[in-house]
């Protein structure tokens, strides 16, 4: 059932973002009068083996195009870069990766820059569309990624004549529950809260921890409790896992603050 509005902007904003990006959001929620709740729901892992990482990331000069996934591809990345060639053009799909890209001196002004250009729709059907992909036919572009990742991009990129190489940069594993995990999830599966989920990934192993932490009874409250979501495919796989109180607030940070900051109103 959906809860009261009075009592909506008591509950406590679940950030599951990995530890790395979450202190950052939650301290904006808190700025915001909202409480937070640091709970990440992905760990991101250095790779075992940074020798093929360090040995791909010295001959870019190979590449026309070099797309990073994530915040956390471009920070694994960099790790490993002295400096960016500003010759070669970056493709991204979020705010969040063009701030991570900043924060190591890469930006607009001094590289060439491809994104999405639907503020509502951040993903990489969106990318595709912005490139300019007859100056990249016959060429080579270098995919940045974690040890797995949607392979639409990479398809479309060979289907118009681009040679798609993928890198390995950094380790998604699931968290684990332990004696301090369990019984904080599973009181804020007990009383309630806002979930801010930034993908399908979290939002697997969110329903998994609910299970092995207190069985179908959890998941069930869990399904009643409402989540906030940066995009449709994230909201989609959200109502078929059950969940009745889907917000899909588009991406970006702002977003999700405003649509939580309204949810309290």
């Amino acid at each position: 059932m959906p809860l009261p509005a009075e009592s909506a902007g008591g509950l406590p904003v679940v950030v599951t973002r990995p530890l790395q990006q979450a202190q950052a959001f939650a301290d904006a929620v808190r700025q915001r009068g909202r409480e937070a709740v640091v709970f990440p729901l992905l760990q991101i892992a250095p790779v075992e083996d940074a020798g093929t990482l360090r040995a791909t990331l010295s001959r870019l000069q190979e590449f026309a195009l070099v797309v990073f996934v994530s915040p956390n591809a471009i920070d694994a990345a960099f790790a490993h870069l002295d400096d960016w060639p500003s010759e070669l053009p970056i493709g991204i799909v979020g705010e969040g990766s063009r701030l991570a890209l900043c924060a190591h001196g890469v930006q607009a002004s001094n590289t060439t820059l491809y994104g999405p250009q639907r503020a509502d729709k951040m993903d990489s059907e969106e990318l595709l569309k912005s490139l300019p992909l007859e100056q990249l036919r016959g060429r080579r572009a270098l995919i940045v990624r974690g040890q797995s990742g949607r392979d639409f991009l990479s398809e479309a990129l060979q289907q118009h004549g681009v040679m798609v190489e993928h890198l390995t940069a950094y380790r998604r594993l699931a968290p684990v529950l332990d004696a301090q995990t369990r019984p904080q999830l599973l009181d804020l599966l007990d009383g309630g809260a806002d979930w801010v989920i930034t993908s399908s990934e979290a939002l697997r192993n969110l329903l998994e921890l609910a299970r092995l932490a207190g069985g179908e009874e959890r998941v069930v409250k869990l399904q009643r409790q409402r989540i906030f979501v940066s995009h449709h495919r994230i909201a989609e796989n959200a109502r078929e896992q059950g969940f009745v109180q889907v917000i899909q607030t588009g991406s970006g940070d702002e977003r999700l603050l405003a649509a939580l900051a309204a949810s309290a109103t």
